[in-house]
């Protein structure tokens, strides 16, 4: 049986009313000026002291009470994707190819509501900071913040994010120890060859047949290399090269990107992919430049700290909805640049399956990342009620909660 905050209705009424304000005016990284002046509004109308300019677009709201030293972060993420949207309900993006379409939206709400609510209510003994992150998305405004002095200015304990995740049914958590999501990396190998006529490929040296080589040697990497229970993706997400059917060109490019959970394994695939490039271009007379860009690292959770989270849920909605071996996912979140710095634990909320969209909606699925994808307002009393437990019981602890 849940134990969710029964917050007044005109309270919950108004929080959906910003949720799907924001959602129909998505603004993609370091754009979020409108989605920073409501939130900037809306705490300041409640008392609660603002910190700007950290991160750019980077809104921080800081609540103090009691005599404790001690500290907690709550993030949330405010941007929104370069997308379309696809649904044609009322609250959908006024503001072509920029949508919502992660749940930003969602997040931005939930943390609001609840920083509110401490706010009215301070049960808690100590500091309170709700982080709300500009850029999430592939723009690492996590790492900003923090270049920029976040845990200087916000000292906090330990940090905590949330994601809506449509895997999971609504009323539902999932975590896990450890890692979590996946690293972010990017590579982008060029191939230089001599271009001539396609008729007389001897005059050449064919820059497409060596990607063709690498491209199908880099797989091996996945299956030989590394031991078979570390996970891993190596994906080539772009081929370009030439430009007529008679010439063969002078260079080739491969693209895409790599996922792991630990940086040794992502310190074998990189090495071994320069390897393989090089010594593959060389048996056939090219030259190669090879670029490898770490983005993200894996997102890895803190023993301690999950414990706790798990502990909070486990009240909010009992044991049987909460999912505490979480699959971990590919997919990548800089929220764990946060978690390289600071102890903390990130965690997923269901979303459910889009049973939750209104009439007009796109004709896809309610997936992250699909023009059809609409943050479910059922789960927002509980995630806010998840955010304020876990502010409110972190504080009236000690500060290595086990």
């Amino acid at each position: 049986m849940t134990q969710l905050i029964d917050f007044p209705p005109a309270f919950l009424a108004e929080i959906q009313a910003i949720r799907r304000d924001i959602h129909a005016h998505p603004e993609v990284a370091y754009e979020e000026t409108r989605t920073a002046e409501l939130i900037a509004a809306k705490l300041e109308e409640n008392g609660i002291t603002v910190i700007r300019g950290i991160g750019g677009t980077g809104i921080i709201g800081k609540i103090e009470n009691g005599k404790s030293n001690r500290s907690i972060g709550l993030r949330a993420d405010i941007d929104a994707l370069p997308m379309p949207e696809l649904n044609e309900f009322e609250h959908a993006s006024r503001h072509p190819g920029k949508m919502h379409a992660c749940g930003h939206d969602g997040h931005t709400a939930m943390l609001l509501g609840a920083i509110i609510h401490l706010a009215k209510t301070r049960h808690f003994d100590g500091t309170v900071y709700a982080i709300f992150q500009p850029a999430e998305e592939s723009y690492g405004g996590a790492l900003r913040m923090m270049n920029e002095k976040l845990f200087e200015t916000c000292p906090v304990d330990a940090v905590f994010g949330m994601h809506n995740w449509p895997d999971y049914a609504a009323g539902d958590f999932a975590v896990k120890t450890g890692p979590m999501m996946a690293s972010s990396n990017t590579f982008t190998l060029t191939i230089h060859g001599r271009g001539g006529h396609g008729a007389q490929p001897n005059h050449t040296i064919d820059p497409i047949m060596t990607a063709v080589q690498i491209a199908q040697s880099w797989q091996t990497i996945i299956s030989r290399n590394k031991a078979p229970v570390d996970t891993a993706a190596l994906s080539i997400t772009q081929i370009h090269a030439g430009s007529a059917f008679n010439v063969i060109p002078d260079q080739a490019m491969l693209a895409g990107t790599v996922r792991t959970f630990t940086t040794e394994v992502l310190d074998l695939i990189e090495r071994r992919m320069r390897e393989i490039a090089e010594h593959t271009a060389a048996a056939f007379n090219c030259r190669i430049e090879f670029d490898f860009q770490r983005n993200y690292p894996p997102l890895v959770n803190h023993a301690a700290e999950t414990a706790f989270a798990i502990d909070v849920m486990t009240s909010l909605v009992g044991k049987d909805h909460v999912i505490t071996n979480a699959v971990p996912t590919m997919t990548a979140e800089d929220f764990s640049f946060m978690l390289e710095a600071r102890p903390g634990c990130y965690v997923f909320i269901g979303n459910g399956s889009g049973e939750h969209r209104e009439t007009n909606h796109g004709d896809g699925p309610c997936r992250l990342h699909n023009p059809s994808f609409d943050f479910n307002d059922n789960i927002l009393p509980l995630g806010m009620s998840y955010w304020v437990r876990l502010a409110e019981k972190y504080l009236s602890f000690p500060a290595n909660p086990a």
